[in-house]
This record gives structure tokens, C-alpha cells and sequence, in this order.
């Protein structure tokens, strides 16, 4: 339903074990894909990070993301040298209707309207090919399992997994 193809995609993730050592993360993928440069890492500071609250700690990565972003574009810097765009064309968020929720409220406490938001949420038994989706205002759908776009959007999703959980990992380690 987007307008064209997307030039920035950005997909966030968290990753914790019952709240010890929490950590966000997002990825940024354009049309020649990931953009590893541009990937972010949240140790959340937060008390919801604390207690596991995926929903705060959703709430307080696109808070800190978006400000950033808002402080950026007011300083005009409207894009990086590679020409990829600041501002996402797309949002992506690993979860379900209250992901979603969360983050449409950060959206709107900060003023920023009209960024394609879409929650990702695997479906029963947690298998890959039976993910909902999530759009503010439309009811949860699936893809077609053979759908190429499912395929492309499990593999971000994928990727902000294994950031989040490496991340994860490293911050326990220390």
C-alpha cells in the first residue's frame, strides 16, 4: 500500500531474559539492502527494561530514536552522505496490536504523522510463514507462505533479531 518502493526501512527489536540486561535494537535496510552503518543498539535505561516490559521498552527506543531524529532534521540534516534518507519511508516493529499501539503513541506525542507503521508477529507455535501483520486501522492479515514479500519481510525481521539478541549478549558478557 505504499506510495513507491521504500529507500529506508527501519525494523526494531528487543531482546531480554526476564528483564536482565535489556536491549533494543534497529536495523536500516535500502534498496541495495542492510545498511549495517546506520544500525542502532538501546541498552535501555528505563525501569521497563527492568521488568521486562516489551511495550515500555518499545516506547522508550522510538522515543530516543525519533527525538534523535526530529534534532537532526531541525539542524538540516536531511540526509546521510550516501544519500539515504533520515526519516524512514517504513517502520517495521517485531510484535503484535500492542507493539503497534506503543508505537503510534511515541509517534504522536512527538508530533510525527503519516510514516507507515506494520507490527510483525509470528503466528501459532511461533512458526515463520503464519506471521500476522499488523496496520493501524486495518484488521491483522497474513501473506500467502509462498509470497515473496513475506520472505523479504522475515529476513529483516530476522536480521533485527540477531542484532538485538547479539547486543544482548555482548552487554550480559560484560
Amino acid at each position: 500500500g505504499l506510495d513507491a518502493a521504500p529507500k529506508r526501512i527501519e525494523v526494531f527489536d528487543n531482546s531480554h531474559i526476564q528483564g536482565a540486561e535489556p536491549v533494543g535494537a534497529m536495523i536500516v535496510a535500502g534498496p541495495e539492502g542492510f545498511i549495517k552503518s546506520q544500525y542502532r543498539k538501546f541498552n535501555m535505561r528505563s525501569a521497563a527494561g527492568a521488568e521486562g516490559d516489551d511495550f515500555g521498552m518499545m516506547r522508550e527506543m522510538l522515543t530516543r530514536r525519533y527525538t534523535r531524529l526530529l534534532k537532526e532534521e531541525a539542524e538540516g540534516q536531511a540526509t546521510r552522505s550516501d544519500e539515504i534518507p533520515l526519516r524512514p519511508d517504513l517502520i517495521l516493529i517485531d510484535g503484535g496490536q500492542g507493539q503497534v499501539s506503543s508505537a503510534l503513541a511515541v509517534l504522536a506525542d512527538l508530533g510525527i504523522h503519516g510514516l507507515p507503521l506494520v507490527g510483525i508477529a509470528k503466528g501459532e507455535d511461533r512458526d515463520a510463514g503464519r506471521e500476522h501483520f499488523y496496520i493501524p486501522g486495518k484488521s491483522p492479515f497474513m501473506l500467502d507462505s509462498k509470497d515473496p514479500v513475506l520472505y523479504y519481510v522475515q529476513r529483516l525481521r530476522d536480521e533485527a533479531h540477531r542484532f538485538a539478541i547479539g547486543g544482548h549478549r555482548a552487554r550480559r558478557s560484560k
